[in-house]
């Protein structure tokens, strides 16, 4: 689940950004963990829905952002007091969520020194795809 990351590194893509209050807020469940990539699940629940079982878009942008920020910051040896933000998203919806829960594979297609870009699919527990987004970060000490 978290080969190849240092504890700091870890402990911020546990802690910090998935069991943020938001990430609590919306249930999210760290599946995987490794360089780059995260594995990160938005359990259904119907105060997530918008009418009858279908996840709100909100809601799969929201898990969307926390898989594509904690990617970002699943790499070793983050300098003490590195800082973060989302700059730029982009979020198509497929399909729609209607009654399982959803998986976000977020993955960093490129670091710069200071800009990241990556891509985050969504799909539902019968895998099929619900979501794809292109989501830029800032990531600095």
């Amino acid at each position: 689940m978290k080969a190849g990351l240092d504890a700091n590194a870890v402990a911020i893509v546990e802690r910090v950004i998935v069991d943020s209050p938001y990430g609590r807020l919306l249930g999210l469940v760290l599946e995987s963990c490794e360089p780059d990539r995260v594995v990160v699940r938005l359990p259904y629940r119907k105060e997530l829905t918008t009418l009858g079982d279908t996840v709100h878009g909100g809601a799969i942008a929201g898990l969307v952002d926390s898989a594509a920020t904690a990617a970002f910051w699943a790499k070793s040896a983050l300098a003490p007091g590195s800082r973060g933000t989302t700059i730029g998203f982009s979020l198509s919806l497929l399909s729609a969520g209607r009654g399982v829960d959803l998986v976000a594979d977020a993955r960093v297609r490129r670091r710069g020194r200071e800009i990241c870009n990556g891509e985050v699919s969504v799909r539902d527990a019968k895998g099929a795809d619900v979501a794809l987004a292109i989501v830029t970060y800032k990531l600095s000490s």
